[in-house]
């Protein structure tokens, strides 16, 4: 699940606020503000990036800049009306934040943006972001779109009561054999289920996910081709994870629903795919009577990977680009990555924030482990960018995920996998 619900959760760490998004970029005007000369700057994000304060500091760091902060509270919404006013040339604000998953619908259009690497400031270089980020940011001609924000590097949350419960031991280097690969995990999960009679895991679609995020390409080719018949690895996962769910595997949970939030506090399943924002969806979910209870391990079957994240951009609307360029820079530079975190939990990207005791060294209560340590080993195992084309997240939540709960509800395999490939053509057609 690459949707815009992680977002509402990324922020679980913090409370979502719904505000009306409106437009502004496209008519920042030097007159406006308190003083002569000065420039108001706009920018668009999506529930919570922790930049209230940020934006509040930026200006008086620079008396000559005002800023507009537009926020709406969901990303759906958010990116219907960015792509709407990217195709319309006009409404847009001077910054606009894009999340992983929906940056493929954009960036095939590296026209209508500004290219950073021309008009951002010297000291936002490539190498400030681990590479894989940086290299997500930049379209097939060579344009820079968007500065890197916040990661989401995987590990796995499990229910050590749940473990023991069922005989299976629970000290370190026996989870982490749980979890070395979807093979090792998939026949811990036929352990947990015999001895148990629970689920293993939430969701077919949850874990498929994952394990689709760890090929190179996504859906589509790097040439924009339906890959979804031709990469035969997508078809193995399918089977792999229906298979395991047809074994009593899964707790048939959709997502973010009201039954899949429940399912943490009543140990509905034992292990959960969780990048980093997820913790706070566990700890808010799970809630205080299920503390101890829930653990996180620097394990990730077949190695790691990351779900999640975001990134700032300068269209080509914007009357202010390089004044746009240099605060885009300074939100995502690592002492303001930092201080989101500590407000958000949105994880930093970039390399100097990942060796930071600010970081590093507070202790995760609910979870008793450094998380920001734990994460930041996760992140070093991501090696590079997934390439994901146009429509892949559409593909993969309005194809593969309604498939997926289509044979956890009854659809036979076969059945499934074709209503997913039939869903596919019609999204990239």
């Amino acid at each position: 699940m690459r949707s815009n619900q992680r977002r509402v959760f990324a922020g679980a760490i913090a409370f979502a606020a719904a505000v009306g998004l409106t437009a502004c970029g496209g008519s920042s005007d030097d007159s406006g503000g308190s003083g002569s000369g000065q420039i108001e700057l706009s920018i668009g994000t999506f529930t919570e990036f922790g930049y209230e304060d940020l934006l509040k500091e930026y200006e008086s760091l620079n008396p000559n800049i005002k800023i507009k902060h537009n926020k709406t509270g969901q990303g759906g919404p958010y990116h219907q009306q960015l792509l709407t006013k990217l195709a319309a040339r006009e409404g847009l604000e001077d910054v606009v934040a894009i999340e992983e998953g929906h940056l493929p619908d954009v960036i095939d259009k590296p026209q209508l943006f500004n290219n950073l690497a021309e008009i951002g400031p010297k000291d936002a270089t490539p190498e400030r972001w681990l590479d894989w980020k940086y290299q997500q940011g930049v379209a097939k001609d060579g344009t820079w779109i968007g500065y890197g924000t916040d990661i989401g590097p995987l590990a796995m949350c499990y229910r050590k009561d749940l473990l023991e419960a069922a005989g299976m031991a629970t000290d370190d280097a026996s989870v982490k054999g749980y979890f070395a690969t979807w093979d090792s995990y998939f026949a811990a999960g036929d352990q947990y289920v015999q001895a148990s009679q629970k689920a293993w895991f939430d969701s077919d679609s949850q874990v498929f996910n994952a394990m689709q995020n760890q090929l190179d390409e996504g859906y589509l080719t790097k040439d924009d081709e339906l890959a979804i018949e031709s990469n035969k690895d997508i078809k193995t996962n399918f089977d792999q994870v229906t298979a395991a769910g047809a074994r009593g595997q899964t707790a048939k949970l959709v997502a973010f629903s009201p039954e899949w939030n429940t399912g943490f506090k009543e140990g509905a399943f034992a292990t959960k795919t969780c990048p980093s924002w997820m913790l706070g969806v566990v700890k808010e979910q799970a809630g205080p009577e299920n503390a101890g209870k829930w653990a996180v391990t620097d394990a990730f079957p077949n190695g790691g990977g990351n779900w999640g994240g975001s990134f700032l951009a300068v269209p080509k609307q914007s009357q202010h680009p390089e004044e746009a360029a240099k605060l885009a820079a300074w939100l995502t530079a690592p002492e303001q990555q930092i201080k989101a975190f500590e407000k958000t939990g949105n994880f930093p990207s970039q390399v100097d924030a990942l060796t930071a005791p600010e970081l590093l060294e507070p202790t995760n209560d609910y979870f008793g482990v450094k998380a920001g340590q734990l994460f930041a080993t996760m992140a070093q195992k991501v090696s590079k960018a997934q390439y994901k084309g146009p429509g892949d997240g559409k593909i993969q939540e309005n194809a593969m995920s309604p498939a997926l709960q289509a044979v956890e509800q009854g659809k036979t395999p076969e059945e499934g996998w074709q209503q997913a490939v039939e869903a596919a053509e019609k999204i990239v057609k």
